[in-house]
C-alpha cells in the first residue's frame, strides 16, 4: 500500500511517498481502504517534534526517541470496510466510514467502543 512516510523529525521534505505491507487486521479490528485522509496542524506538530516542553520528553519516548517509531502521520480519515476480523459484528465489507485513529496514526483501527 502506499503511504505518506516519515523516518526522520523536520521539515516536510521528510516525507516519501513509499510502500508498506498491507497491514492484516486482528480478531476486533477492521480494515479500511482509504480514500480521504487528513493534515492537520498537529500532524505537522509531530513531524517537526515541535511541542511544548511539559510534552516533549513522554511524547519523544512514546513517538521515537531519536527517529519516529510509527512511519505514517495522520488522525483521521475516510474509506471504506475491506477486511473484518474474525469478532466484528459491527461492520461489514462495503461500509462507508470515518474514524480517527487517536495516536495510533496510521495502524489498524480498534473497533472496540
Amino acid at each position: 500500500m502506499k503511504a505518506a512516510i516519515w523516518t526522520n523529525y523536520g521539515p516536510p521534505d521528510v516525507l516519501k511517498i513509499g510502500e508498506l505491507p498491507k497491514p492484516e487486521p486482528k480478531d476486533d479490528e477492521i480494515l479500511i481502504k482509504v480514500h480521504a485522509a487528513s493534515a492537520m496542524p498537529g500532524d505537522c506538530e509531530m513531524r517537526r517534534f515541535d511541542m511544548h516542553v511539559l510534552f516533549w520528553l513522554p511524547l519523544r519516548i512514546y513517538m521515537g526517541i531519536f527517529k519516529p517509531r510509527l512511519k505514517v502521520l495522520g488522525l483521521e480519515l475516510a474509506g471504506e470496510v475491506v477486511e473484518l476480523g474474525k469478532k466484528v459484528a459491527k461492520f461489514k465489507i462495503g461500509d462507508e466510514v470515518h474514524a480517527g485513529a487517536s495516536l495510533s496514526m496510521g495502524l489498524t483501527l480498534n473497533t472496540r467502543r
